[in-house]
């Protein structure tokens, strides 16, 4: 644990809040002092929802420090219990709980005695992972949790008759994830591929043990979900694809790993001949939509090869965010748009030798860190083109006069749009490319700002004062100049003044003015 006054991932307990309030009827409780209770706000403001099961908090007070917390947690649980009728009660520890030492995990047992509903303490550690970290965690609790009841029943159900896919790791206020799962339904539906289960967001706990029945499982973010993911392999021998469809290029190596996880489910009980049919099946069938989708209806694929694109070949970037985004932003950029990624990071650290991994050879440096001071310095230091980054970056870049992409959380609430704007598969890559496009002063635009020295920032131009330069304006030149039209004025003063600087003149009049009209040839 560190102080900050700013971070890229919240505390452990925010993890664990966003997994349980994602599925439906799922009551999460945390035991924490007022001022921690922010986050049913936060999710109402950001998501807009109008339904959600919100969090309650169980209030450290002068009380609770004085005589335990034990009697309110616990009371706090049953009542909770009966008012709301819940699938799943889930008590999550929070810094406080920590340091106060206090036995939660006793706290539920005991409340579980009084409950019709099953209550689960998050594992997690708030002094060794941050948010996300947590959220990857918890979702794999409540599933292990759920699965070992069913394993306990003896069930066991089978697999959909059709390819089918599991949805494992969009959750509430996830970057564009509402927009991502409607973009990857359909490319499953085109696919000609079932949708057995989405999780967390809006799933039940009770239709988790239907999970089994898909063939495989999808993990879009490396974020979330890949916990879940290695624990069902792992345990029911479930193969999972964790390539992150973003970009032309990625989407493309997403659906052919889905024909290799789909013939080796088809090809666990039958023979050799029939499971190489089904392969050569789904690989003319897929090619055949991979073909169509990047001649014919990809937009970005037909702007790669348009000269708008070739107009950004050579600009320099810096590209920082989640593991997820920043490395399918730098891969997309680089290979796709021939643009020059001169450093790609992540805040991620836990998934650091990933992400190394993934961008190797589509940038020139790599930046590990949570601090953004120190992606600030990078910035400032390295002077690109554009950013693609987080709301810190875009902050950065309007301190230093570069425009931003955001591609990755923490965002503002204006990066949850209400449009529907994936950043995954075709359409994904469609907006990615307006985003790039739209992020970079180009061509004539670049032309018309050298000649007239930026846009129009309407200043108000001091005539009486003294200037930092030392040079003064007086009322008569001052006069002359407001009536420049403004997208030139700026560069009209300024060679004005460098023209009396360079012959060391204090006050800058008509004549001096007109003089250096007449010396620029103007």
């Amino acid at each position: 644990m560190k102080l900050a006054y700013w971070m890229y991932a919240g505390p452990a307990h925010i993890g664990t809040l966003r997994v349980a309030s994602s599925f439906k009827n799922v009551h999460a409780i945390m035991h924490a002092p007022l001022g921690d209770d922010y986050f049913n706000v936060m999710r109402s403001m950001l998501e807009r929802e109008r339904d959600f099961t919100p969090v309650t908090t169980s209030v450290v007070d002068r009380h609770v420090l004085s005589r335990g917390s034990q009697e309110k947690v616990t009371n706090l649980i049953t009542r909770k219990d009966k008012e709301e009728q819940p699938d799943l009660i889930v008590l999550t520890p929070t810094c406080t709980s920590s340091l106060l030492q206090e036995d939660l995990a006793n706290f539920v047992k005991r409340a579980s005695e009084d409950t019709s509903a099953d209550v689960l303490l998050a594992d997690v550690n708030h002094y060794r992972i941050n948010e996300l970290q947590a959220a990857d965690r918890t979702l794999e609790q409540i599933v292990r949790f759920i699965m070992e009841k069913e394993l306990k029943k003896g069930s066991s159900p089978e697999k959909t008759l059709r390819p089918s896919v599991n949805i494992i790791g969009p959750f509430t206020l996830g970057f564009h994830n509402h927009h991502d799962c409607r973009e990857l339904k359909r490319l499953f539906t085109d696919l000609n591929i079932e949708v057995n289960q989405m999780i967390p967001e809006g799933a039940s706990v009770y239709d988790l043990k239907d999970l089994r029945k898909a063939w495989v499982n999808i993990v879009p973010y490396r974020e979330v979900g890949v916990m879940t993911a290695q624990y069902l392999h792992e345990q029911f021998a479930m193969p999972y694809v964790d390539v992150i469809p973003m970009g032309v290029s990625e989407t493309e190596k997403f659906i052919r790993q889905l024909t290799k996880a789909f013939t080796e489910v088809y090809g666990s009980d039958r023979l050799m001949a029939e499971t190489e049919a089904f392969q050569q099946e789904k690989e003319l069938e897929f090619e055949a939509y991979i073909a169509q989708q990047k001649q014919y209806l990809s937009q970005s694929s037909w702007f790669a090869r348009s000269i708008d694109c070739q107009n950004l070949t050579g600009k320099k970037v810096v590209v920082f965010g989640d593991a997820t985004h920043a490395a399918g932003m730098t891969k997309l950029l680089s290979r796709e748009m021939g643009i020059d990624v001169v450093c790609a990071g992540t805040y991620c650290k836990h998934d650091a030798d990933w992400f190394r991994d993934q961008v190797k050879g589509f940038t020139q440096q790599v930046l590990i860190t949570d601090d953004h001071t120190q992606v600030g310095e990078v910035i400032t230091e390295l002077a690109p083109s554009a950013i693609f980054g987080t709301q810190m970056e875009r902050h950065v870049g309007k301190r230093l006069g570069i425009p931003c992409g955001v591609i990755s959380a923490p965002v503002h609430i204006q990066n949850y749009p209400l449009a529907f704007k994936p950043f995954l598969g075709y359409e994904g890559s469609n907006q990615i490319a307006d985003l790039v496009y739209n992020s970079f002063s180009l061509g004539m635009e670049d032309h018309l700002l050298e000649i007239f020295g930026g846009h129009d920032t309407k200043e108000i131009i001091q005539v009486d004062g003294a200037q930092a330069s030392g040079i003064r304006w007086n009322e008569e030149a001052g006069s002359e100049l407001a009536k420049i039209p403004g997208f030139v004025r700026g560069r009209v003063k300024n060679n004005t003044e460098k023209f009396a600087s360079s012959r060391q003149i204090s006050e800058i009049t008509l004549e001096v003015l007109f003089a250096a009209k007449e010396s620029l040839g103007a």
